[in-house]
């Protein structure tokens, strides 16, 4: 029972981080910088890219190592803006993250109860994933970032400001047009976990209920313990 708890509560704190690192880029904007290749022109364009989106589907693939564990899981992520998430799980089938905006709620199958915990209490944690429903820009969300070549992309690195005595730093992977293919970031504690993304669509159409937790038959919804 120990050990089923601590990778709950990994698995959770990995979609905790991932909501509140999902929240930056939807409002951002400003000038671009005139050459194109610049630091300030690359954080730019991503923050740009992501300026006009009120909603976007995206791929995903999740690796976490810590706690004497190892985990991959992935599946499709929705989001809407303002705040509002669903982490639709195919590996494991059926597991489901989902932020209505006030709460957040957490499933996996086999669990005879769902979690839920206030949306406002994760959002405090504000971690690298912040950066896909904005509201700030990167140059303001990282303390000193660095940005390279990378293919026919960059690399942006840097450290999360409030979040130094938690994270050690953080990289992202975009592409040639902004578009950010992955998240990874390392803990003070060696735990690190990487979001890949793909298929990206912006702006899809959402079916109304998306962002509504329905439990399963015979599930109970009760109050999560604060993340950690």
């Amino acid at each position: 029972m120990e050990r089923r708890g601590l990778q709950y509560r990994a698995a959770f704190h990995g979609c905790a981080m991932a909501f509140c690192a999902l929240l930056v880029l939807l409002g951002a904007g400003g000038v671009r910088a005139a050459n194109p290749t610049s630091a300030d022109a690359v954080l730019q364009r991503v923050d740009d890219h992501y300026n006009h989106l009120r909603s976007l589907r995206v791929q995903f693939t999740e690796s976490y190592a810590g706690a004497g564990m190892r985990r991959q899981e992935s599946g499709t992520l929705l989001l809407q803006k303002p705040g509002r998430m669903r982490w639709d799980y195919a590996n494991p089938a059926g597991k489901i993250f989902l932020i209505d905006g006030k709460f957040g709620y957490s499933y996996t199958p086999g669990d005879a109860q769902a979690q839920r915990y206030p949306a406002k209490q994760l959002d405090d944690l504000r971690s690298p994933l912040r950066f896909l429903l904005g509201h700030a820009q990167l140059r303001k969300e990282l303390a000193n970032p660095a940005v390279a070549p990378d293919g026919d992309g960059f690399t942006i690195t840097g450290v999360p400001r409030g979040l130094g005595d938690r994270v050690t730093g953080v990289t992202l992977k975009v592409d040639g047009g902004g578009r950010i293919q992955t998240i990874a970031w390392k803990e003070n504690d060696g735990s690190q976990t990487e979001f890949r993304l793909s298929g990206e669509a912006d702006n899809p159409m959402l079916p109304a209920g998306t962002f509504t937790f329905q439990a399963p038959p015979g599930v109970m919804v009760v109050r999560g313990l604060a993340p950690m």
